[in-house]
């Protein structure tokens, strides 16, 4: 129900996204899917393919029908919200370029949603977390593996993705790491002795070659290893200490975010350690801090 004309728009307007707004391929999927749904649904709505002219006289009142088809089947708030922006970002390059009003789409409000705050572990907790990691698995090497991994989202602020994209050319680990992030954009990491230390000790113990070009960390396989074997062993770890689901290898990196700022680190310095666009997707951390000194506030003046 979509017209030619407007499957190639949306696959220029990607393109753009892609090119000169740097997102990333995942960013990317996630904008065609979203713009799909909300194409498909209008051409239901108004029992036509959805055209250059047709989505040119979308209204409020088709906006609103839309949004109510999403929450009716369970979409939650902060889905639809983001939903709504990929809509509203193709909705205005296109009305750029066909010179059509697009107030109409721009001028619908996101449905409101509460932030969830990042969840990071004590520092004691993540200490634990890479000890236990390194006495789940029976071979050697793979303990040494996991807790190298582990270290490397601690101690660097790495995503799961990054540290398991260093490959032969990064290693021995130098001071500093050079770590291409989303949207293929590249930030300077300083990479302390211990992560350092913990990837040595990999490197001894690692049965298959490490050489250039080729993965750093391997599978009990031969292959890349996978994020979602650090997820699992970080699950049990978890378990084995009494420590909440939140507990996973993302909750590492805000962990290392969260207490460089305790520590008195920069705002804007931790910005950049952590590859964020922008500085408000880093304060989320002074919320995290802030309601971690009250805590220990009310634990040493409790109420009479």
């Amino acid at each position: 129900m979509i017209s030619p004309a407007l499957t190639d728009a949306l696959d220029r307007w990607l393109d753009h996204q892609r090119g000169l707004a740097g997102a990333a391929e995942n960013t990317l999927k996630a904008y065609r899917t979203d713009v799909l749904g909300f194409l498909g649904f209008m051409g239901q709505h108004h029992g036509e393919a959805q055209g250059l002219g047709p989505i040119s006289r979308i209204s409020v009142r088709d906006m609103r029908a839309w949004m109510a088809h999403e929450r009716g089947r369970g979409v939650g708030a902060r889905s639809l919200a983001r939903s709504l922006s990929a809509v509203k970002t193709f909705y205005r390059w296109l009305a750029a370029r066909e010179g059509f009003e697009p107030t109409a789409v721009l001028s619908v409000r996101a449905p409101k949603f509460q932030r969830k705050l990042p969840r990071p572990l004590e520092e004691n907790a993540a200490a634990a977390m890479i000890d236990r990691v390194g006495l789940q698995a029976r071979e050697p090497w793979i303990a040494a593996r996991d807790m190298a991994v582990v270290t490397l989202l601690y101690g660097c602020g790495l995503r799961i993705s990054e540290a398991l994209s260093l490959t032969g050319d990064d290693v021995p680990l130098p001071q500093v790491l050079r770590i291409t992030g989303k949207g293929d954009k590249d930030r300077i990491v300083p990479v302390i002795p211990a992560a350092r230390e913990a990837v040595a000790d990999y490197l001894r113990l690692c049965p298959y070659p490490i050489t250039q070009g080729s993965p750093l960390f391997w599978s009990l396989r031969a292959r890349p290893l996978s994020a979602r074997a650090i997820q699992k062993v970080m699950e049990q770890a978890r378990l084995q200490l009494g420590l909440p689901a939140t507990a996973t290898p993302h909750a590492m990196r805000h962990s290392f975010a969260t207490h460089l700022l305790a520590a008195g680190g920069d705002l804007r310095a931790i910005q950049e350690l952590l590859g964020h666009a922008s500085l408000s997707t880093t304060q989320a951390y002074t919320a995290v801090d802030a309601a971690h000194l009250m805590s220990v506030y009310e634990k040493a003046h409790p109420k009479a």
